[in-house]
């Protein structure tokens, strides 16, 4: 990831936690913790987490818009559905 600006190894975290927190909160940095050498999880600031989901939910709307403006207004029965799947 190339918006992780640094890493810590799990074990590391629990005596740093405090720092890694201070430096996700204040100085805004993504920190990936590894278990096993692998990247298992990244700290991220409340504000970078808003983002996200801020993000998200214009996707989410935008995928809304396009569904509902492509919907030619044919519907499926539950029975045609089921007969759908059945078969």
């Amino acid at each position: 990831m190339d918006t992780v600006t640094s890493a810590v190894t799990t074990r590391e975290l629990r005596s740093q936690l405090s720092d890694v927190l201070g430096r996700t909160m204040y100085a805004g940095e993504r920190i990936g913790v590894t278990r096993n050498g692998k990247l298992a999880a990244v700290v991220v600031s409340v504000a970078d987490l808003e983002a996200l989901e801020e993000f998200e939910m214009m996707q989410d709307v935008a995928a809304y818009r396009e569904a509902k403006a492509s919907d030619d207004g044919a519907r499926v029965s539950i029975e045609e559905l089921r007969a759908d799947i059945a078969s």
